[in-house]
């Protein structure tokens, strides 16, 4: 009975000690794993990234929706004023005195496939007035100048142009009576004189701040509306008196100079030669120069001085010169 039994037991005893074997190799196996052969494998199939490519198309502008500007406007309105007070007893002396100016200054340029119109306004006016004297101009002028032109090369065009030049307001020559009273005689008016200016030629202009026209056939137009000026002018600004109206024909040069001449400060600057032919001997020339300097974004101190010959005037040379701190707004575009 004991050998039967022992006979079945020994196989089973066997076959459990080679699984607990098997087991225990197999946990010992686990536990000596590193960790790099636990992490996910590689793909072992490469794969490209994608590749990009820009071909170049060319589309109509009405499938863009895009709008062309081809003006280029730039404008500036400016207003000074200066004022001075002294106390009755001020050691050093003094007028009391108060002045007012403004300036109105906008241009507007338009440039496509070799064609430019541009258009400058330029409005200026002022007045001061001192204690114990009658009120004064420091500053009238209405100008008003237009030129189309063509392009012909790389620096010159052929144009055509149109300006218009007067004033706002009665401008005054003072003197005293026998008592030491100030008067005052009224020497000129808006339209007396006025000019209208037509010409046409060849304009050069090797840089956007410079430009030069020629004038070849240029007609001006004196208007003298008050017939009762030449009591007190007795040149009468060149046109017959009892009459309003007078016609020259000329050559005439214009240069005009616009550029920043260092950081903040800007030169501005205009020349003008009127050679009628009838009178060639005796050119009309006048210079027109003004400097900006920008305080900041508002503040601007503006010099600004003319020099002008004209026999229908003054046998000499004329000149002003002023200086101004204010605010002068401009409007870019």
């Amino acid at each position: 009975m004991n050998k039967c039994k022992l006979k079945i037991c020994l196989p089973l005893i066997i076959c459990f000690l080679f699984s607990f074997k098997l087991v225990n190799a197999q946990i010992e196996r686990l536990d000596s794993i590193r960790v790099s052969e636990i992490q996910p494998k590689k793909n072992l199939f490469y794969s490209r990234p994608p590749l990009f490519f820009i071909y170049k198309r060319k589309l109509p502008l009405s499938l863009l929706h895009l709008k062309v500007n081809y003006w280029k406007t730039k404008g500036s309105f400016g207003i000074n004023v200066n004022q001075s007070a002294f106390s009755n007893n001020w050691s050093s002396g003094g007028v009391n005195s108060v002045a007012l100016g403004g300036l109105i200054n906008y241009k507007g340029e338009y440039n496509k496939d070799g064609m430019n119109f541009t258009s400058e306004l330029l409005l200026a006016y002022g007045k001061s007035k001192n204690a114990g004297q009658l009120e004064r101009k420091t500053n009238d002028r209405l100008f008003f100048d237009n030129k189309a032109a063509m392009s012909i090369s790389k620096n010159w065009s052929f144009f055509g142009s149109m300006s218009f030049e007067s004033q706002f307001d009665l401008g005054y020559s003072y003197s005293k009576d026998a008592k030491g009273n100030e008067i005052r005689k009224v020497i000129s008016n808006f339209l007396a004189p006025g000019y209208l200016t037509e010409s046409f030629g060849f304009e050069y202009k090797p840089e956007k701040f410079f430009s030069l026209r020629l004038g070849t056939g240029t007609a001006r137009q004196t208007f003298m509306l008050d017939t009762a000026i030449y009591r007190n002018n007795s040149k009468n600004f060149g046109v017959p008196i009892g009459k309003t109206f007078r016609n020259e024909l000329a050559f005439q040069i214009v240069a005009n100079f616009d550029r920043d001449i260092l950081e903040n400060i800007n030169l501005k600057s205009r020349y003008l030669m009127f050679a009628a032919y009838e009178k060639f001997n005796n050119i009309d020339q006048r210079l027109d120069v003004t400097l900006t300097a920008k305080v900041n974004r508002l503040i601007n101190v503006t010099i600004n001085g003319t020099a002008l010959y004209d026999d229908d005037f003054s046998g000499k040379i004329q000149s002003t010169q002023g200086m101004a701190l204010g605010v002068l707004l401009k409007i870019p575009r």
